[in-house]
């Protein structure tokens, strides 16, 4: 079988459907590549989204969870009275019940107006201006383990965080306490923090 120009004229309907058929698969199929590309991106783009979404969603989580925990400790700060303003005549209060309480023979003590606080190494406080209130003591005392049992009590019983700085025991003079064999004069403070947002 062998064509010829003449053949042409009758075959050149069928041959232009050919043609336009294949130019049409050709442009379908880049098409598809196209789309199928594009989706390709779409997807890797929307897995970027579910990702970030979820470690977003972690990250809440954890956060919550810190804020649990530290609404617990910040709560517990509050009822202990250390988060807020002076508590000043709760401390004298509190130091008189110890006085009552006999746990040593006597005592005296200052509290000294409250000062700004700064660590030692500083401390980022983030929101919350540190505050000291400082005190003195001196302590009568029968045997160095009634120094340990009032700071001990003063620890359990008191509302406020106190600090102790230092304690110098000397023996007392015995002709003029009877039975006071030591005295102790101790330094510290009462620690105080305040929001600064807070009325």
């Amino acid at each position: 079988m062998s064509f010829s120009t003449d053949d042409l004229g009758e075959i050149k309907w069928s041959l232009l459907a050919c043609l336009l058929s294949a130019g049409i698969a050709v442009g379908l199929i880049n098409y598809s590549a196209t789309i199928q590309q594009q989706s390709l991106k779409d997807l890797q783009q929307a897995q970027r989204q579910l990702n970030t979404a979820r470690d977003q969603l972690l990250t809440a989580q954890s956060d919550q969870e810190n804020m649990a925990s530290y609404q617990m400790e910040y709560d517990a700060l509050v009822t202990q009275k250390v988060i807020g303003s002076e508590q000043r005549l709760d401390w004298i209060e509190g130091l008189e019940k110890l006085r009552r309480q006999n746990l040593t023979p006597d005592f005296q003590y200052t509290i000294g107006p409250q000062t700004a606080y700064t660590p030692n190494p500083p401390l980022n406080a983030g929101n919350f201006a540190l505050s000291i209130s400082p005190m003195s003591m001196e302590l009568d005392l029968l045997h160095e383990g009634q120094l340990l049992s009032f700071f001990e009590a003063l620890s359990r019983q008191m509302p406020g965080w106190f600090l102790l700085d230092n304690c110098a025991l000397s023996r007392a003079d015995s002709t003029q306490n009877a039975g006071v064999m030591l005295q102790a004069q101790c330094t510290g403070g009462w620690f105080t923090m305040k929001n600064r947002n807070a009325p």
